[in-house]
């Protein structure tokens, strides 16, 4: 009994831990003449200055980076929040990228958000 108890404590724990990082809840990528157009849904219990989710980037599956969008305030109350980014080169070799996003206190979180192109 004792050692289920134990670890029905530490999933709880490590649940309520990766809460406080920023999820990606959704993205987009559509082409124009400027260049990929990049709409992505954040949320995150930001709490102020402190702890808010700043930033996002389009990242290559080697982890080349194509397109950073920082977040310069806290959403405390726009839960979930989507921004965009424009003018996004894309090299015509690369088929999937990835969404990450970062949030002052945790850094940039352990979820990728998958894309695949379409040209």
């Amino acid at each position: 009994m004792r050692t289920t108890l134990l670890g029905l404590f530490f999933l709880l724990f490590s649940q309520l831990a990766v809460s406080d990082e920023v999820r990606i809840v959704a993205g987009k990528l559509s082409y124009s003449h400027a260049g990929w157009h990049a709409e992505v849904t954040l949320r995150h219990e930001d709490s102020g200055w402190d702890h808010y989710a700043d930033a996002w980037r389009v990242v290559t599956a080697d982890n080349k980076i194509l397109g950073l969008r920082t977040l310069y305030h806290p959403h405390v109350s726009e839960q979930p929040f989507t921004r965009s980014l424009g003018g996004i080169q894309i090299p015509d070799d690369v088929k999937v990228v990835y969404i990450e996003a970062h949030d002052k206190l945790h850094g940039w979180s352990k979820q990728r958000y998958k894309i695949e192109l379409k040209r």
